[in-house]
This record gives structure tokens, C-alpha cells and sequence, in this order.
């Protein structure tokens, strides 16, 4: 498997991680839902992320779920996987199973103790010894949920610090004009090139893209969304890409709610075939009779709007 670089772009879908009703990881669905992901525009997986249900697996079950989806996909996407444990000695020894497994990059991201400029520039540096010169990284960058906020400058003494940092999963929010500015040093020669890819569940994904993501790094129950929206963008079309995501944004919010959000998503992908249980690993919460009859609605309602759309 080619090695992730700066030159990465498209859908990488953050996969979810997929449970037996016992609560026993289910690799026949893991199998099957690589396939599902990829028949709808998926370019790239990611492994372990935050809506992975990655801290709930012991290393043991990450290192053969990782190996169970690398033999399934064979080399046709690159994979990432996610590194969630912030000690560096677990987070080296994670890295380097999954890339002797054939993972093309791992994703980093910065602990909450975490505070000053100095701190965080010195935590990825860091990092990116411990896992190794050889191993490419993506830098997340998800303040709402690590509570620690990285300023552009910061971002791009780590880009310059790390020539295997290669890749910003940008999902500040608002975070906008943070793109544009990374973008607009990048244009300046101030900063060497970057992969971009977006998150927050692809809600902000036309304005990312007008302000020079390379696509999205996240999950959704209909992974086609964003590989559409980007296909349209790509081609100029931009009025068009703005009015599928229109579609599909009402399901988008809803699936983005703190705390059930992973639950809205697992039982849609459940609805859709691409796993055999909706099951989370405990704790985890439930959806009530009434939320999976929002579901329900929404399922229809965006349905209806893409046939107007045709």
C-alpha cells in the first residue's frame, strides 16, 4: 500500500466499529461494510476515530479489526488509523502494528492537558518521533472535543517541524477563515503543501471545499453525500453540489447530536444493510421510539428531495 502524503484527497470515511448484539466486535460486518463504504464513493478509509468507538477496544481487538479491514480492502484505498491513546509508548507500538499490517498513515490526536503553543508544538514533535520519521501522520484538529485550540501559526510550525505530518484534519469550528489562512500561506510559500481534509460530519462541506479542503475525512450514514457533493464541486458545479448537500443536511444535523450521534448513525447503517447490529459498546446510549421515528422521517423527506432533484 502506497504510503499516505501530501497529495491525499477525496472521502475518507471515519468507520464505525461494528458489534455483535453481545457486544463482541463482528468482523464478518466489519468485511461487509468496507464493501458498502466503497461502493459509495469512499477513497479512503479511517480506523479508530473518535466515532469509532475506539478507547472501548482493547489493543488486542484495534490491532484485528485494523487487519481484518486491510485483508479486505487489499490494497484498493488507502487506510488510517486513528492513535487514541495520548501515551506515546502505546501510540508507537499501535503505529507500528498497523503499518507493518499495511495502514498508510496514523491519526494524532493532541491530549486535553494541553495548553500553550509550546505545549502543542512540542507534543506532536514528539509524536512524530515516537511512531517513527517513515510513518506519515494526519494532525487532527478538534478543539470542541479536546478542548485544545491550535492557531494557524501553531499549525504550520508543526507542518514545518514534522515533514511526516502530511495531512490536517480540519474540524475547528467555526473554523473557516482558519482554512482559508492555512490555504493562503500555503499559496504564499509559507507554508509547505498539505492535505486538507474536513470533519464535523460533513456540515460545513461546500464552504470548506470553496475555501481549499481536498475533500472530507468523516463520517455519515450516506458516505455518497459527500462523495457526490465533492464529484459536482470537482466539476464546476457548484450550484449543484450545494443542493445535494442541501438534501441530505437535515439527516447530517440530526446525526451530529453530542452524545447520541454515533447511535443515529450505527442504527441507519444497520437500516441500510452495512452492518448486521446497531450495537455500541458499553456505555453507550439508546434511541428512543420516538428518535427512530425522527429517523424515519428524515430517511423519507431526503429521499423525496433527491428524486426532485434527479
Amino acid at each position: 500500500m502506497k504510503r499516505l502524503d501530501e497529495t491525499a484527497a477525496g472521502v475518507f470515511i471515519i468507520c464505525v466499529t461494528p458489534f455483535k448484539a453481545t457486544g463482541e466486535l463482528d468482523l464478518t460486518s466489519a468485511e461487509n461494510m468496507v464493501e458498502f463504504y466503497l461502493a459509495r464513493g469512499a477513497t479512503g478509509l479511517t480506523l479508530l476515530g473518535m466515532m469509532g468507538e475506539a478507547p472501548k477496544l482493547t489493543v488486542g481487538e484495534s490491532v484485528a479489526f485494523v487487519e481484518c479491514v486491510l485483508a479486505r480492502v487489499a490494497g484498493r484505498v488507502p487506510v488510517v488509523v486513528g492513535l487514541p491513546n495520548a501515551g506515546l509508548a502505546s501510540m508507537a507500538e499501535l503505529s507500528t502494528a498497523v503499518m507493518a499490517a499495511g495502514a498508510a498513515g496514523v491519526m494524532v490526536a493532541p491530549p486535553s492537558h494541553l495548553r500553550s503553543d509550546a505545549q502543542i508544538r512540542g507534543y506532536f514533535t514528539q509524536v512524530a518521533m515516537a511512531i517513527g520519521k517513515d510513518t506519515p501522520f494526519v494532525l487532527q484538529d478538534f478543539p470542541l472535543v479536546t478542548t485544545v485550540t491550535i492557531s494557524p501559526q501553531t499549525l504550520m510550525q508543526i507542518i514545518a517541524d514534522n515533514p511526516n505530518c502530511v495531512m490536517l484534519k480540519h474540524e475547528d469550528w467555526p473554523g473557516l477563515n482558519k482554512l482559508s489562512e492555512l490555504r493562503n500561506a500555503q499559496a504564499s510559500g509559507a507554508m509547505r503543501p498539505i492535505s486538507i481534509l474536513v470533519g464535523n460530519g460533513g456540515m460545513f462541506l461546500p464552504d470548506e471545499l470553496a475555501r481549499g479542503a481536498n475533500g472530507a475525512m468523516t463520517g455519515f450514514a450516506y458516505p455518497e453525500m459527500m462523495a457526490e457533493v465533492l464529484a459536482a464541486w470537482q466539476a464546476g458545479a457548484a450550484e449543484r453540489a450545494r443542493d445535494l448537500f442541501d438534501a441530505y443536511l437535515p439527516l447530517v444535523r440530526y446525526e451530529q447530536q453530542p452524545g447520541l450521534g454515533l447511535a443515529v448513525r450505527k442504527h441507519i447503517l444497520a437500516l441500510r444493510g452495512a452492518i448486521a447490529c446497531a450495537t455500541l459498546r458499553l456505555p453507550a446510549p439508546v434511541l428512543s421510539a420516538v428518535d427512530i421515528a425522527d429517523i424515519e422521517y428524515l430517511i423519507e423527506r431526503q429521499a423525496r428531495r433527491l428524486q426532485a432533484l434527479g
